[in-house]
């Protein structure tokens, strides 16, 4: 009885997961600047496809934002958000862009992630924050990374190929080289791996080996 259950239970799901597939294929490529084979999105909260273009076998769970921002009181800006093959982004991810966010093929988001390009300056005081001039800077994040849980990337972030950035951790502007493990607010360098000895090595804050 209970592997009948389990058996049914799984077919169900895999009904489900094909729908999604589905949705996506013949909805959502109607918007998209692109849409590659195999890949699905569920049920975000906000989207804005006009300005995403995604690869093949993309993954986008449950509840994320994904926001390209054309205009911003009185100016205008053309975002771009490139979700490159087999990236998988978990639930709860915030993706907000005014000027170009790339995420690099087989990259795994895990859960309440934050990737934005987009700042809001405090430099007039007689005027709140949220009604300041955007300032912009592009992200990056390069190939086959693993982005914990709650990470918060910001704005000017080039993360190199190969990168892990640890839970809770915060990550500011900045060029992080390839394999590189990083930790902490803010994020700081703790070890890469060196290709010449084919090691790993502890590094100071800015990733040289120590």
């Amino acid at each position: 009885m209970y592997f009948f259950s389990g058996s049914v239970y799984s077919v169900l799901q895999r009904i489900k997961y094909l729908g999604h597939r589905f949705k996506t294929q013949f909805w959502y490529r109607l918007f998209l600047l692109e849409c590659g084979k195999k890949s699905f999105i569920i049920r975000p909260i906000f989207f804005t496809p006009e300005f995403v273009a995604i690869g093949d076998n993309v993954q986008i769970w449950f509840n994320c934002r994904i926001q390209g921002i054309d205009r911003y009181m009185d100016r205008q800006f053309t975002p771009r958000i490139i979700i490159n093959d087999n990236v998988s982004i978990q639930q709860n991810a915030h993706i907000t862009c005014a000027a170009r966010i790339e995420i690099g093929g087989n990259t795994a988001m895990a859960t309440n992630v934050t990737i934005t390009d987009i700042n809001h300056p405090y430099t007039d005081i007689s005027i709140a924050p949220e009604y300041q001039p955007l300032e912009v800077q592009p992200v990056e994040i390069g190939p086959d990374c693993k982005i914990y849980n709650n990470v918060i990337i910001l704005p000017g972030v080039k993360l190199g190929k190969h990168c892990v950035v640890g839970a809770n951790s915060v990550v500011r502007a900045g060029e992080y080289p390839d394999f590189s493990v990083m930790v902490g607010n803010p994020a700081v360098i703790v070890q890469r791996f060196d290709v010449h000895s084919n090691q790993w090595h502890k590094t100071s804050a800015d990733g040289t080996f120590i």
